[in-house]
């Protein structure tokens, strides 16, 4: 089953990334062009000079930056997925298709809903069966370490407020869940970056011992050459196995 799907995209080679938001990269047919990079982290792992990169042009002709840098390749056909806009679209169209893997049976579904004392937006709202309203946190993991996928790349404290504050709404009665999107296939598990935010990792085993569903998502990207230009696709194959879980 086909989620999301980006036709036309134009393949180059990335040279360099820098001031978190661009990225200069060498087209087919030799022009330099920067795109715009929607990942604010560090990118690691995700990409070296020289690698293939997916690139989608601008929906407004007049944007500074013509193209948005959507997945670069770490090996032959090892695709790692960079736009962070791209895992909240695709748990979303999943969730509305019932095809949300862990979480069946959702519907009503919304994104960007305001939520909790300090107000701030879940990525993805819905209700389940029991008509209980169930809150869906989305995380784009992309950090390879050995043969695990790991989230964060950078310490963040954003992230574990976002925690805590999914741990509040199941004590509330509702449910919730933190949906890592492993936006890559080159690996064999999932776990916190535990060296990288040890406080994070800490609060993540706490909200699953509080109830919130941890779901390391199996994405699966798939990228080609079509008539016109390259495409890619997401699709949902199930869930990684997740190391650090805690009894």
């Amino acid at each position: 089953m086909v989620l999301i799907q980006r036709t036309g995209l134009a393949l180059g080679r990335i040279q360099r990334r820098y001031q978190r938001f661009l990225a200069d990269v060498v087209q087919e047919d030799g022009t330099l062009v920067t795109a715009h990079c929607t990942n604010t982290g560090t990118m690691r792992t995700c990409w070296e000079p020289g690698d293939r990169v997916l690139l989608e042009s601008a929906a407004n002709p007049n944007r500074k930056l013509p193209f948005t840098l959507l997945a670069c390749e770490r090996g032959a056909g090892n695709w790692v997925g960079v736009e962070t806009g791209m895992p909240n679209r695709v748990v979303a169209e999943a969730a509305r298709r019932d095809a949300l893997p862990g979480l069946p049976g959702l519907r009503e579904v919304r994104t960007e809903v305001r939520y909790g004392q300090e107000r701030s937006r879940i990525d993805v709202w819905a209700r389940d069966g029991a008509g209980r309203e169930v809150f869906i946190e989305v995380k784009n993991a992309t950090l390879r370490l050995g043969t695990l996928c790991t989230f964060p790349d950078a310490v963040t404290e954003r992230g574990t407020k976002h925690l805590r504050e999914l741990q509040a709404m199941v004590a509330q009665g509702h449910r919730a869940a933190l949906a890592f999107f492993v936006h890559r296939g080159d690996v064999e598990a999932f776990d916190a970056a535990r060296e990288i935010d040890p406080a994070y990792a800490e609060e993540l085993d706490r909200a699953a011992a509080n109830g919130v569903l941890v779901l390391p998502l199996k994405v699966r990207m798939d990228a080609r050459m079509l008539a016109g230009g390259w495409s890619l696709a997401w699709d949902l194959e199930g869930l990684w196995p997740w190391v650090g879980r805690r009894a």
